[in-house]
């Protein structure tokens, strides 16, 4: 099942241009079984949630995007906002009592060296990112962000290969055209939030280029390191 966990929309998120129903309609059309809203730092209201997948007979799940001191956090399980959760910590036990899942959004930012291309300097900014607080606390990492580019994105596949954590894809849509660049496939079939966080939390997904058809599971080792952007 192809679900694509990171969306924004207007007005809801201040950043983005894209529409609520142009979302769930391309969605559909791209192939996609489902989508999440991720709004930055604000949660949909379940009526207004429930009212739009009705509209369109496609499943729609609820997420946020936290804004942390450590990095940009997808988060799935809360119902709101709560001042403090731009502290990691904090952020991770209101997930926790909530029994949420949380998945670290495009890794590469603020992480990835400057100059790429110094072996050691790059070596050393992935030693630094394994040692980002976050990652004590998060179900998985996001290593296939339609917004970012093939090395940033080869980028937090590495990292997430040297730190054995399970990888998901996301378009982090802020436009039509960014929607359908890629999703997160999961084993099982995905009908509830619960659904969700569970396959999360169990680690049963991995991220799929829906540009080239590409899925990119680490398991299978269905590609190589060279084509993981």
């Amino acid at each position: 099942m192809l679900i694509d966990l990171h969306n924004h929309t207007w007005p809801r998120s201040h950043d983005s241009v894209l529409n609520p129903d142009d979302l769930l309609q391309r969605a559909r059309t791209a192939g996609l079984d489902a989508v999440c809203l991720t709004e930055h730092d604000t949660v949909w209201e379940p009526d207004s949630m429930r009212e739009l997948g009705d509209r369109h007979g496609f499943p729609v799940f609820p997420g946020i995007e936290v804004s942390t001191d450590d990095g940009h956090m997808l988060v799935f399980g809360l119902d709101r906002y709560v001042f403090g959760m731009h502290r990691i910590r904090e952020l991770a036990r209101y997930v926790e009592e909530a029994k949420g899942a949380m998945v670290a959004a495009h890794p590469y930012r603020r992480q990835m060296p400057w100059f790429e291309k110094d072996e050691e300097e790059y070596r050393l900014a992935l030693e630094r990112a394994t040692r980002n607080p976050a990652y004590e606390f998060v179900h998985a990492l996001e290593t296939l962000n339609g917004r970012g580019s093939a090395r940033e994105n080869r980028f937090s596949e590495l990292l997430a290969e040297l730190m054995d954590t399970p990888r998901t894809g996301g378009t982090d849509s802020h436009a039509v055209q960014d929607i359908g660049i890629c999703a997160t496939y999961f084993e099982r079939d995905i009908e509830s939030l619960e659904q969700l966080i569970e396959g999360l939390r169990a680690g049963r997904f991995y991220p799929v280029d829906l540009r080239s058809g590409t899925a990119l599971d680490p398991r299978t080792m269905l590609v190589g390191r060279e084509s993981s952007g």
